[in-house]
């Protein structure tokens, strides 16, 4: 760039004009006739080179401006070409870092369109789940109702019945926790889409000042919308730094980035308890199965047994049946012999005088009647015993039939209710949300 010399003021030259103030000077006496107003010939020299050297100053000062002045113009004209340069050129820097910005921002939005919208099918996956527990529920609750049917003594505590409780138990445990686990869940989509609509908006802002750098740095002298605005020089007070500038969106960013970390692990997480609480289910239902199928085996053998002692029951009742008879019989059957001693006895003691002797016979006779009673007495006790032992049978009889009827109606209620009922318990996809 050529050197310039600051401009200064030219000094002015003094002269020293010659006064009419001697002897034949024009400016003596007043009343000196025609020569009191004139001035003298070298006065009136004097008083053109004044003229000339004033009107020579006045040039070479006008020059000088007019140099200062173009010198001045150049001056300024290039300047306002270098600052608009350098203001055109820090704009086009501006559009550049905002524009980096505004990349960033749009991308994080669309990171969290995303992890919301996959947060969004792990939700629709713990509604899913939350429904389909309610079937498992229903089950065993079902299963334990019906189980209340069964008659005494197999209304028992029994392992089956344990294993329908802790069933019962963990599926309330994990319909809490999945309620839990979808409240985080709103709460963290609700969180996306705050920090999402955050960053549209410093996107959108950012959109709009570059549109308004971008119609700046196309602005050039020959633009023809351009005005005055005398104050527009001024800085706003509530106009920001470009270190807070750069920091909110810094802030914006890392805070979004934050919780789409916090969505993501969220989601593993929720991927984890679905999967987990799937198994479990499936795991407790098996193991409710196989109680279910060992009590039905055990069931089903004690009925076997009980019948077989049915059928030895009933074998054993007909033959004290028949052993009853017989004893009857027999009874009856001493009866004739017993009358026929005792009528020989009673006949007998009809012999008159010295006849009625205690001969052979007679003794004979009486022990006769004595063997017949005795063995009477045997029979009909032996006829009690077995009369009673009859009845025992018969209680007994009762007693396995009912048990019997029992078992029955326990198998029935395991198999034909409750393990029927069970063929509807959910699959693992279902548990697990997919279907």
């Amino acid at each position: 760039m050529a050197q310039t010399v600051p401009a200064c003021q030219v000094p002015r030259k003094l002269y020293d004009v010659a006064r009419n103030t001697g002897a034949h000077m024009s400016s003596g006496l007043a009343t000196a006739g025609f020569r009191t107003a004139k001035y003298l010939v070298d006065e009136w020299f004097q008083n053109c080179y004044a003229r000339y050297h004033q009107a020579f100053a006045d040039l070479d000062q006008s020059e000088q401006q007019h140099h200062e002045s173009r010198q001045l113009v150049a001056e300024a004209e290039a300047l306002a070409q270098r600052t608009q340069q350098d203001s055109t050129k820090k704009v086009g820097e501006r559009l550049k870092d905002m524009h980096c910005w505004k990349l960033e921002l749009q991308r994080q939005v669309e990171e969290l369109v995303a992890e919301t919208d996959l947060l969004l099918a792990q939700k629709q996956r713990l509604e899913r789940t939350l429904d389909a527990t309610a079937v498992p529920f229903s089950i065993a609750t079902d299963n334990l109702q019906c189980r209340e049917r069964r008659q005494h003594p197999d209304l028992v505590r029994d392992c089956v019945e344990m294993e329908l409780l802790k069933e019962a138990d963990l599926i309330r445990n994990i319909q809490e926790l999945l309620k839990r686990t979808m409240m985080q869940v709103v709460n963290q989509i609700r969180m996306n889409h705050e920090h999402k609509e955050t960053c549209e908006m410093d996107w959108s802002d950012k959109v709009e000042a570059c549109n308004i750098d971008e119609a700046c740095c196309r602005y050039h002298n020959q633009s023809s919308d351009l005005q005055f605005y005398p104050h527009s020089a001024k800085f706003e007070e509530s106009a920001s730094t470009p270190e807070t500038w750069a920091k909110f969106t810094q802030e914006n960013l890392y805070r979004a980035e934050r919780e789409l970390l916090a969505s993501v692990n969220l989601r593993k997480f929720v991927d984890c308890i679905l999967q987990d609480t799937s198994e479990d289910l499936r795991l407790q239902c098996d193991a409710v199965n196989l109680a279910f199928g060992r009590r039905c085996e055990e069931l089903e053998d004690a009925r076997h047994k009980l019948e077989h002692h049915l059928r030895e029951t009933l074998r054993e009742i007909m033959d004290q049946e028949h052993n009853v008879a017989a004893l009857k019989q027999a009874i009856r059957d001493k009866e004739a012999p017993l009358k026929v001693a005792q009528t020989r006895l009673y006949q007998r003691s009809h012999r008159p005088n010295v006849e009625l002797c205690r001969d052979a016979v007679q003794f004979r006779l009486v022990s006769e009647v004595e063997e017949l009673n005795l063995s009477l007495a045997a029979l009909r006790e032996k006829l009690l015993e077995a009369e009673q032992s009859l009845r025992n049978l018969e209680d007994t009889r009762m007693s396995l039939e009912k048990d019997i009827a029992v078992k029955t109606n326990s198998l029935f209620i395991d198999r034909q209710k409750c393990m029927a009922h069970r063929t509807r318990y959910p699959t693992v996809l279902q548990l697990a949300g997919y279907q």
